[in-house]
């Protein structure tokens, strides 16, 4: 019995050293492939952190730039309807003015320059007159 034991694989020490030398390379690669793949995934993470930033900083031109565009078109927009505005606003003056006139209504600076006058033509007629203040008859 003991010779059949022997030839046993599980009471061969050679055997058992070659399966005990398996199972440590086993760990050791296992170990290996652990740290590799965390060395692998910090440069990884840098890769993919660096690639982001490369993105990133084209797209934000892209976008400065299509933000900018927007921003002169609306400024031409602007510019136009504020053009078209002052036209229009012209445009009611002039039909207001010329609607009051029709009427026999003078604008605010036409008469003021009626005052002006009158005011010059009193001036003028106190020098006349020797400065005498103009008085009524009955003072």
């Amino acid at each position: 019995m003991s010779d059949s034991d022997d030839k046993q694989p599980e009471n061969d020490p050679q055997l058992a050293g070659k399966i005990k030398d398996s199972a440590r390379q086993i760990w050791l690669a296992g170990l290996g492939a652990f740290t590799k793949a965390e060395e692998d995934t910090g440069k990884l993470f840098d890769r993919l952190v660096q690639e982001g930033e490369q993105l990133e900083s084209r797209t934000r031109g892209v976008v400065e730039k299509q933000i900018r565009t927007v921003e002169d078109r609306v400024g031409e927009v602007k510019e136009r309807a504020t053009g078209t505005w002052d036209r229009l606003e012209h445009m009611f003056d002039q039909r207001v003015s010329g609607a009051l006139r029709r009427l026999g209504i003078h604008r605010r600076e036409e008469i003021e320059s009626l005052e002006h006058r009158i005011e010059a033509l009193e001036s003028e007629l106190v020098r006349l007159r020797g400065d005498a203040p103009i008085h009524d008859e009955e003072e």
